[in-house]
């Protein structure tokens, strides 16, 4: 099957570095014309430092060579998938489109494994997930990560076709709960770093991820996610990656908050938009979120840090 990804990120680029070096030809399809050219030439990614990039891997900033691909790796921000998906559902019909961001759709708050559904629906939806870093793809070091499709003989072909030497991916049927840990983790990102940031110390951090997670579960199994998929790689692996690495652009957010710096704006921080759709959701089906609504208030500058601090520590004791 012929691979292509759409995204010329690190994650993406990453990716297809791993799945060239393990004999695949691989299409990546970039929307900066620039880049393309960049990435063909020098055989180099800005966002990748020191990684050479394969003979195998071909460039395009035209769309009609990724479109001949059976198998679509979606590796765009979340918050851009659904206007691409709009725009380009006539091409992607009947294609394998595998969902390798994580957030959710501020429009329609949806997942991207749900957002491929509702818009290209003779697609087979599927999510890439799992506690990885582009540079460590990239460099061939040792990933394991949750490759989910509610069709499971869908999701075999899928997993035979991108696992690697270095890229051990398991296979779940449980796409919600797939999209919505990878999702929520950025969220619980943010609010470690900015613990850490604001000199709270490591055993504030350490709190936040431990009654972090119960939220997670909270709102992914109220969605009809299985417990152990939060569990597993697509939740717990990954929030524990995110929460404690300064390479964890959430984290690294939450870092800058903390400290009242700035951060830079080109970066996708995708647990902002994330935390405000978890707080609108949250409250719409009465469940609580006390962390992921404090980030949301904090991203979007109604709550200060100390105020924040505050609110967390003046809730009602209770049983753990």
């Amino acid at each position: 099957m012929k691979i292509g990804i759409a995204g010329g990120g690190a994650f993406g680029t990453a990716l297809g570095v791993a799945l060239a070096l393990d004999g695949n030809d691989i299409l990546l399809w970039a929307r900066n014309a620039d880049a393309v050219a960049t990435m063909s030439k020098d055989r180099s990614n800005a966002r990748l430092p020191g990684v050479v990039l394969p003979e195998n891997m071909v460039f395009s900033a035209e769309l009609e060579p990724l479109f001949v691909c059976d198998i679509i790796l979606l590796a765009t921000p979340a918050q851009t998938l659904r206007a691409f998906l709009t725009e380009h559902a006539s091409h992607l019909n009947g294609k394998y489109l595998v969902a390798c961001c994580k957030g959710i759709d501020l429009t329609r708050m949806t997942g991207p494994a749900s957002t491929i559904r509702d818009l290209v629906p003779d697609a087979v939806p599927a999510m890439l997930t799992g506690p990885s870093f582009a540079a460590d793809i990239a460099r061939g070091l040792p990933t394991a990560l949750t490759l989910a499709c509610a069709d499971d003989e869908a999701g075999a072909i899928l997993q035979t076709a991108l696992s690697t030497t270095s890229m051990r991916l398991y296979r779940s049927t449980d796409t919600t709960g797939a999209e919505l840990g990878g999702a929520l983790k950025n969220v619980m990102a943010i609010a470690s770093g900015i613990a850490i940031g604001a000199g709270y110390g490591e055993s504030a951090r350490a709190a936040l991820i431990t009654r972090g997670f119960p939220e997670m579960q909270r709102l992914a199994q109220d969605f009809g996610a299985q417990a152990e998929t939060l569990a597993g790689l697509s939740g717990f692996g990954d929030l524990v990656l995110t929460c404690t690495s300064e390479q964890s652009r959430n984290y690294g957010f939450g870092l800058a908050l903390g400290r009242s710096e700035d951060f830079d704006p080109t970066t996708t921080v995708e647990g902002a938009a994330t935390a405000q759709a978890v707080r609108q959701l949250a409250a719409d089906r009465g469940i609580d979120m006390p962390i992921c609504n404090v980030v949301a208030d904090l991203t979007d500058g109604s709550l200060t840090v100390a105020a924040a601090l505050n609110a967390l520590l003046s809730r009602p004791l209770k049983e753990e």
